[in-house]
């Protein structure tokens, strides 16, 4: 295509196109705008035009109707026409007005949100510029020879997924070697098409480099400009960084794509296979804009674009488990194909589980006198212990014994953490930090202490305890702390996992950033400290995150088949009798998801029912709440739902109710169709905007629809 339009006032009456263009949350402007080019553009062209006061980055979307739209010589033209770059496709063009749709948002904010930030100031020129520098044709990709035969219940896996449709739920035990069958898969694929592409998805940044290490040993390129065939996209790139990826993903030089939620819209036009490792984390679903399931929109994208896709967990999220359940006579089974590997590659034992009753150990024990001499024979065994505590700081709170005060953030509904490290009080929801004080601000008392643990008291409390043991070297026990707080510097996580791995850290402290996805050859012992808190929350998925947690820990032990026969997991508890517990034990995470299914669908909860909350923020919780209960009363006289297939209870404060100032209320949609939840909210949101426009909430700063929300 020529750059012919880069000046469209020149072109006498011209075409009319239409454009997305990324507009604010529930903008009155919804759809693609309609703007004056030289001609005909073909859909998924990005162009560059005029919006108000400002220029903008666009897509060009479907053919305007004529009828109704004024002659091409009333609009504004486009300001520029990038058309080095191929359109985007058909594919993710649908996908993005599902997402839109589903989700209940504006296509144009998810299109343009789904590209990468430095694409968006680019003109033609600067945009031609990279792309002499990224040449746009397929990667030639070499196929490292395997060194090692796959398991019989890998090759299994592996010709199941060749043969048959899919989508498909791999569920293997910690270390039976789930990664493998996803990098001979991706080969098949690769080998197949030369111009195959595949994606692979993981839930958090710090799992990525290992899985790029891997990747990039089995797929080497062999251009002679040395362009990689496996490309990375994931938050923690710098802008340059992503928009190398996206362009050499989009022109279909990048074969692979490994990433984080956010790579679920890389535009690939030759996908042909989705990988989603640990499909049950929550870490895939977005917790603002628009908030959609990568993993949902995974499946979708697989469907639509006729790329298999593999779901991959030891713990799938019982939404997956209940849809790859096998067919019975009385049931025709799930719509997802299962993959079941039980065994740990080398015929490794999964680690033996140890509960430790606290309610017989000595009050106020941080660390069992048991579970404290298993760590110390570990170590002088020269073997790795990992411990698990999801609460970083130094402890929770600070505390006035003599008037009952407590650290307590004046802009949340939640408490200060204490961090002793640097003697501040730092807040992890608002991110509000303060010194600690001298005495206690309500009585003066100066004897204020810490309550609770955190990781970081916990790593000072272990290195006191074990200060008499030694390596067999005659050292001191080693110990390293990994949680948000040590990892803020770039690279510092790599640094210190790079310290584990090497073997140069004894006993490793961590949240649950340690706690899944890694491979720790040379830990045996995993001992998870005070996970009873998720017992009985309110949330009636704290059972499903808390096992699948604690079993991934507990997967980090033992990984080396020479230690797996002595590895263990302990776990200090003062339920021990509760039954997920005796589930761990036995590493049976099937009976586990049967009671909680069996739970779920006499509760008529998901996977039974379908879900939305629809959320509101003001300065006060009377407003929020008032927004919320007109809403409904307006669904309710518009007959939005006069076949009662949707429920629409009151509404309530968030569990966390107020967050830097802002109070927070929520209102929970059920229905048994989730058909009929799509088309009630459809309906509902010109009803919110309008409920939103009336006066008497104008104190309402936000709104926000969250289908299939992963949190109640």
């Amino acid at each position: 295509m020529e750059h012919a339009l880069q000046n469209p006032l020149e072109v006498g009456t011209g075409a009319v196109v239409s454009v997305l263009v990324q507009t604010p949350a529930h903008s009155a402007i919804a759809g693609p705008l309609s703007y004056r080019a030289a001609g005909p553009l073909a859909p998924g062209t990005l162009v560059r035009v005029p919006l108000g006061s400002r220029e903008t980055l666009g897509i060009v979307w479907d053919a305007a109707e004529a009828a109704g739209l004024p002659p091409a010589t009333a609009l504004r033209p486009l300001s520029a026409v990038l058309d080095a770059l191929p359109p985007l496709g058909p594919g993710w063009r649908r996908m993005v007005e599902f997402a839109g749709r589903y989700y209940q948002r504006g296509a144009g904010e998810v299109a343009l949100a789904a590209l990468p930030p430095a694409l968006r100031a680019l003109d033609p020129v600067q945009l031609a510029r990279r792309l002499k520098r990224s040449p746009g044709t397929a990667a030639e990709i070499a196929f490292a020879p395997e060194t090692i035969a796959p398991s019989r219940e890998q090759a299994t896996a592996i010709a199941r997924f060749g043969a048959e449709t899919g989508p498909f739920l791999l569920f293997g035990a910690t270390g039976s070697g789930k990664t493998e069958v996803y990098l001979r898969c991706v080969q098949d694929a690769l080998q197949a098409d030369p111009l195959a592409q595949a994606l692979v998805m993981v839930p958090e940044i710090n799992l990525t480099p290992q899985l790029e290490e891997r990747f990039h040993a089995r797929f080497p390129s062999t251009d002679s400009d040395g362009a990689p065939a496996v490309v990375s996209m994931h938050s923690g790139m710098t802008p340059p960084q992503r928009l190398r990826s996206w362009i050499a993903a989009h022109t279909g030089r990048a074969r692979i794509v490994l990433g984080t939620r956010m790579a679920v819209f890389a535009s690939m036009p030759h996908l042909r296979l989705i990988v989603v490792d640990e499909e049950h984390d929550p870490s895939y679903k977005q917790q603002e804009g628009a908030r959609y399931s990568a993993r949902d929109l995974a499946l979708w994208r697989g469907r639509e674009e006729g790329a298999k896709v593999m779901l991959g967990s030891a713990t799938p999220s019982l939404e997956s488990w209940h849809a790859s359940r096998p067919a019975t006579p009385d049931d025709p089974g799930g719509r997802y194909a299962r993959l079941e590997m039980p065994a740990r590659i080398g015929a490794g034992a999964l680690p033996r589980v140890r509960l430790v009753d606290m309610n017989h150990q000595p009050r106020r024990a941080v660390v069992s006198p048991p579970l404290l001499a298993a760590i110390g024979e570990r170590v002088a065994r020269g073997e790795q212990v990992m411990v698990f505590l999801n609460r970083r700081g130094y402890a929770p709170v600070l505390h006035c014994p003599d008037c009952g005060w407590k650290s307590d953030c004046p802009h949340c509904s939640a408490h200060q953490v204490f961090h002793k490290i640097d003697r501040t009080l730092r807040c992890h929801h608002c991110g509000t930090t303060s010194r600690v004080p001298r005495g206690c601000p309500a009585c003066g008392n100066v004897d204020i202490a810490p309550l609770g643990r955190g990781t970081e008291k916990l790593e000072e409390h272990l290195s006191e305890l074990l200060e008499g043991i030694r390596r067999p070297d005659g050292g001191r026990v080693r110990i390293a702390r990994i949680d948000a707080d040590t990892t803020r510097a770039k690279g510092a996580l790599e640094s210190q996992l790079a310290q584990v791995h090497a073997g140069d850290v004894d006993v490793l402290v961590g949240t649950q950033m340690i706690a899944k996805g890694h491979d720790f050859r040379r830990i045996t012992l995993v001992a998870a400290v005070n996970p009873d808190g998720a017992l009985f929350s309110s949330d009636f998925r704290a059972p499903e995150r808390l096992f699948a947690l604690l079993m991934q820990a507990g997967g980090r032990a033992g990984r080396d088949a020479a230690h797996s026969a002595g590895s263990e997991m302990w776990i200090q508890t003062v339920h021990p009798a509760h039954p997920i517990f005796a589930a761990l034990k036995a590493h049976d995470f099937p009976a586990f998801a049967a009671q909680q299914i069996d739970e779920r669908r006499s509760a008529g909860m998901p996977p039974f029912a379908a879900q939305a909350l629809v959320r509101a923020e003001a300065r006060t919780q009377e407003v929020a709440q008032a927004f919320l209960t007109a809403a409904r009363q307006a669904a309710t006289d518009a007959g939005l739902d006069a076949t009662g297939e949707v429920v629409a209870f009151g509404a309530v404060p968030m569990a966390m109710q107020r967050v830097a100032n802002v109070e927070r209320a929520q209102m929970l949609l059920e229905s048994s169709s989730r058909g009929a939840l799509q088309r009630f909210l459809a309906a509902w949101q010109p009803l919110l905007h309008t409920t939103r426009a009336d006066p008497a909430h104008k104190g309402l700063i936000r709104w926000a629809v969250d289908v299939d929300p992963l949190a109640i």
